[in-house]
């Protein structure tokens, strides 16, 4: 049984770096989070949900208000000398995001777009999807890319889906061979996965990628939750399509994202409508007569965020300086901690604490942690409650699917059937939480789960306070620890 704590903050510190060498390289990310993040330790906050969001460091912020304090810019789309001073910026984050995805120009356009569902969007609105198109996607998606086949859909294409499974919520490796190599003839095909998975953390295998295009796929690799903590080279992973969120990566601005595209395959795009800014003529006179401005610019929509995009080339600078691999190495280190420690923590009968949804190493995952936290008999305590306890505590973790409904039916053990009765009247939508309530009340099933993420800003004293507060917990029934709703049940 682990009593956690039998010793003070310090040794197990001292002993976390006796067992994680390796983190030793990443002490100068310590000094980072003092100037930069200040505000954490300041306000007494501890922040464990980098995979909903990146925090801004102090310097991004300065940077840009200097930036913007001594510049005029204008909308881009003229010639004057405000506009053109806003030009080179929107060219400058550009060219930043190139260079640090080891983007080639020669291959790969960069699209600025609201955010990664914006991207994924702009894609699904623009695949030829057809009735001789096929979307193959996997359980463990985003929302955003699970929307995509309601295009698909609506246009008659064949949609199939891998499922994850059980315990490590992973892809199911033959049925993606299978899905890649013997699926029926289709003209236009679409591949989607996660790179890591927003809901266990799981990194999926990259190789696919060679192996969807032997056989004749485009590659969508949603790289919103890989791209903070890990090193994506776009020069050696090829990717057809690649959706990203800023925020998610550096904090600051939030509202800017960005599609990175291979032109080849960006060129098989066909865009149900034009805007502002994303053609280069058009016609009142005669229907149909526009032209859509090459590259790039024909897929963003109006005018960019030119405000925005010059902090996307401080974002990306300050994780370069900062380090994507230094970064990496200590997420994984202290996530290897907190997973070897949640796994052995107990009640004082030797009743496990914790259940963990997805792989309990390092092995093949990011720093994101799906779990339960179980009492005495096994029960589940109430997941909201749970959130609501450690912010009483200013210990930031999220609750709920993650917008990853695939790897949370699976994980909970949810059926189509179960899932049957929150659409049983399209005309009355059901929200996540009666969904959660139907479910719990029929099965007995907790359809909700807890997520703590780590990224550039965490150190040991974080995880060692999460769990500080996970043993709180220990011998105390559930019918102790509930929510509002519960309570009043």
């Amino acid at each position: 049984m682990n009593d956690f704590l039998p010793i003070d903050s310090e040794s197990a510190f001292n002993a976390f770096l006796d067992s994680h060498d390796s983190y030793r390289r990443t002490l100068p990310l310590d000094d980072l989070r003092e100037t930069d993040y200040g505000r954490l330790d300041r306000l007494g906050h501890v922040y464990l949900d980098y995979t909903g969001g990146g925090l801004y460091a102090e310097s991004q912020v300065a940077a840009h208000h200097d930036l913007l304090s001594n510049q005029v810019l204008g909308n881009p789309h003229s010639h004057n000398p405000t506009s053109l001073a806003a030009t080179h910026f929107v060219d400058e984050a550009r060219d930043a995001v190139h260079e640090f995805f080891n983007a080639s120009k020669d291959e790969y356009e960069v699209v600025f777009t609201a955010n990664a569902s914006s991207a994924l969007k702009l894609v699904g609105e623009s695949y030829p999807f057809e009735k001789d198109a096929c979307y193959l996607l996997s359980y463990d998606n985003h929302n955003s890319v699970n929307g995509i086949r309601e295009f698909a859909r609506s246009r008659g294409a064949e949609i199939v889906y891998v499922p994850v499974r059980n315990p490590e919520l992973r892809l199911d490796e033959e049925l993606i061979h299978r899905g890649l190599t013997q699926h029926s003839p289709c003209e236009h095909r679409l591949f989607a996965y996660p790179a890591q998975s927003n809901f266990s953390g799981v990194h999926h295998p990259l190789e696919w990628i060679d192996e969807a295009h032997e056989n004749g796929w485009d590659v969508l690799l949603d790289c919103a939750a890989y791209a903070p903590t890990n090193k994506l080279d776009l020069g050696v992973i090829k990717a057809d399509f690649v959706p990203l969120s800023f925020y998610k990566m550096f904090g600051y601005p939030t509202g800017i994202g960005a599609l990175i595209a291979r032109k080849e395959a960006l060129a098989k795009l066909r865009r149900p409508w034009f805007a502002g800014g994303t053609i280069t003529l058009a016609s009142v006179q005669g229907e149909g007569w526009y032209h859509l401005a090459p590259g790039s610019t024909g897929f963003e929509d109006g005018t960019v965020n030119y405000l925005g995009l010059s902090a996307i080339t401080i974002g990306l600078r300050h994780l370069k300086s900062a380090g994507i691999d230094t970064i990496h190495e200590r997420v994984t280190d202290l996530a290897d901690w907190l997973l070897a420690e949640m796994s052995s923590l107990a009640h004082t009968d030797g009743a496990p604490m914790v259940r963990i949804f997805g792989p309990e190493t390092m092995a093949r995952r990011g720093a994101t942690l799906a779990f339960y936290l179980l009492d005495p008999e096994g029960a589940v305590y109430d997941v909201q409650r749970i959130e609501s306890l450690a912010g009483e505590q200013r210990i930031s973790v999220r609750t709920g699917c993650f917008c990853n409904p695939g790897d949370g039916e699976v994980a909970h053990d949810i059926t189509r059937d179960d899932m049957a009765e929150c659409f049983d009247e399209p005309a009355v939508p059901v929200t996540y939480d009666q969904c959660q309530r139907i479910i719990t009340d029929t099965t007995g099933k907790v359809p909700n789960t807890i997520r703590v993420s780590l990224g550039i800003a965490s150190t040991f004293g974080d995880v060692y306070r999460f769990m500080e507060f996970a043993a709180t917990f220990r011998d105390r029934p559930a019918r102790d620890v509930r929510g509002q709703h519960d309570a009043q049940g």
